[in-house]
């Protein structure tokens, strides 16, 4: 139900029951839970891609199971969706969203945990909770304001309609759109990007943005500045010299190929 390829500091996840737009069911919602914090866990992981098989991303919760009664699952269960969206958070480095079609309402909250998101042409995002008779409580209705602006979250998540890649890219809810085809060859050259940076570095500028995107600005600023100085205190100017001439040949580098 959750294949996972790891090929150097990057793990692809990707969500695989294509015949049901790898809607999750009480399995893969359990599967989803374990494999972050198998990465978690896992000392070469650095930076993870989450994606989806078939022609969606994930088309929500499992509908023939809710109504059968088979969703049943208390807060702490590993198959709730709480433990799911904590299994995410608890990741320390980024996680990529590759969405590679219709992301839906419980798969629209998926796409929201992640870090950024890069949209195939084919993309699609919709909050249909008041379409169907629930409210969200994976963190929805208070992320999407906070990247959107809250009246389009509110068009959107009071009328249930779909919003396109190209669309969401213009309203700042996707970092940019990409053909099918390059979806995840432009999400790999990404992640092995951020996976050559200083790894103790990534962790924790994940961690100060998150953290302070939380604050009002003036405490922000200074909760930046503390870890600022406190890690610069751990650092020789020798470790900065290396690593500057290392980035100056970088972009000697990238100049070079920019003008070939």
């Amino acid at each position: 139900m959750l294949l996972v390829e790891k090929s150097g500091a990057v793990a692809i996840l990707t969500l695989n029951r294509p015949d049901a737009m790898n809607a999750l069911s009480i399995g893969l919602r359990c599967a989803f839970s374990q494999v972050f914090r198998d990465i978690q866990a896992d000392p070469l992981i650095r930076v993870a891609i989450l994606t989806g098989a078939g022609r969606a991303f994930c088309g929500g919760m499992d509908l023939k199971e809710l109504a059968g009664g088979m969703n049943q699952t208390g807060d702490g269960d590993a198959a709730s969706g709480w433990d799911m969206m904590d299994a995410m958070a608890a990741f320390e480095g980024p996680i990529i969203g590759a969405i590679n079609g219709p992301a839906i309402t419980a798969g629209f909250e998926l796409a929201l945990g992640c870090d950024l998101i890069i949209a195939s042409s084919e993309a699609m995002f919709a909050d249909t909770h008041v379409r169907v008779g629930m409210l969200p409580g994976w963190g929805l209705s208070q992320r999407l304001p906070r990247l959107i602006g809250i009246a389009r979250a509110k068009e959107l998540s009071f009328t249930g309609n779909f919003l396109t890649a190209e669309r969401a890219c213009e309203w700042g809810l996707v970092n940019r759109v990409v053909a099918a085809a390059d979806l995840l060859p432009v999400c790999r050259s990404l992640a092995a990007e951020m996976a050559s940076t200083v790894p103790e570095l990534l962790k924790a500028y994940k961690k100060l943005i998150d953290d302070g995107y939380g604050m009002p600005l003036a405490e922000a600023m200074g909760y930046e500045r503390s870890l600022a100085l406190a890690y610069a205190r751990t650092v020789s100017p020798a470790v900065i010299a290396t690593r500057r001439t290392s980035v100056q040949a970088r972009g000697r580098m990238l100049s070079k190929d920019e003008t070939d």
